[in-house]
């Protein structure tokens, strides 16, 4: 699915970025999927949300319009790209990555808004605002900042949350897993987790610069990639500042698949840490 197939985005530029590659080359990378998010979801913020015609989105809208901002970005970047060419000055370098980045992004959030099934785009709505449907999509998330602020300071309790017991929140073992950690351990318990995950990503960095071996500072390089992005995704994701993906929390969440995917990590960094030591006897 979307949310799991995600995840090899960060990995792949991690691992680029620690072979070497420059940072302007990932940048573009990075760039054009934002811009692309960004050019997909104002339609879908303005006609579902605003419900207002902006006179400045039609750009975005109408086809005609569109086709125009694509072959205005289009010509400039070629420009850049003749006078770089030419004249090999970084200016027009720098307009030419401009503008080729807007110019590949308008293409691509065409494409997305063709591809998006009608379950993907009512996500983007309920992330940017929850209350349009509020006992259908919207339940999940607005339950989840429910049991997130009743937790409070201490929490209510171990196996005393409402949300959990009464069942107000679906999914409360997988993906919404730090709602009822937060609720029941509340703000003292969310930090205990922020700290665990921050050990365990401080000592994958820690073997990442002691290790000698190439192979190994890749893969644990996308390993630290991987459980960073699990992690920001999912708590972002359970406070409502970041989409719903369906990625689980690793090691906390409910589920065989990502536990054993969690601990094959774990091992092989013990692997390329233990290869690093002299434990002869």
């Amino acid at each position: 699915d979307l949310g799991t197939s995600s995840v090899y985005i960060p990995i792949f530029l991690v691992m680029c970025y620690m072979a070497g590659m420059p940072l302007r080359y990932l940048m573009m990378v990075f760039l054009t999927g934002m811009l692309t998010i960004i050019f997909t979801v104002l339609p879908i913020w303005e006609s579902q949300i605003l419900q207002k015609d902006l006179i400045w989105m039609n750009i975005l809208t109408d086809q005609r319009l569109r086709l125009i901002l694509i072959l205005a970005f289009g010509s400039i970047s070629f420009i850049g790209i003749a006078g770089y060419l030419l004249y090999k000055s970084k200016y027009f370098y720098w307009i030419a990555y401009g503008w080729g980045i807007a110019t590949v992004a308008l293409i691509m959030s065409i494409a997305a808004g063709k591809v998006l099934k009608p379950y993907q785009v009512q996500r983007l709505i309920i992330f940017l605002d929850p209350s349009t449907d509020p006992l259908g999509s919207g339940w999940n998330i607005i339950q989840s900042k429910i049991a997130i602020g009743s937790g409070s300071l201490f929490g209510q309790g171990f196996l005393n949350g409402t949300q959990s017991h009464y069942r107000f929140l679906p999914q409360q073992s997988t993906d919404f897993i730090f709602s009822i950690l937060s609720e029941e351990w509340g703000f003292v318990g969310g930090i205990i987790v922020f700290t665990l995950y921050f050990i365990i990503l401080m000592r994958t960095i820690t073997i990442i610069k002691n290790t000698k071996n190439i192979h190994g500072y890749y893969i644990a390089s996308g390993i630290l990639a991987m459980f960073f992005f699990h992690f920001v995704v999912n708590v972002g994701m359970v406070m409502g500042i970041m989409p719903i993906t369906g990625i689980p929390l690793i090691f906390l969440s409910y589920g065989g698949s990502s536990l054993w995917t969690g601990m094959i990590c774990i091992g092989i960094l013990m692997s390329i840490n233990y290869r690093q030591l002299d434990l002869s006897f």
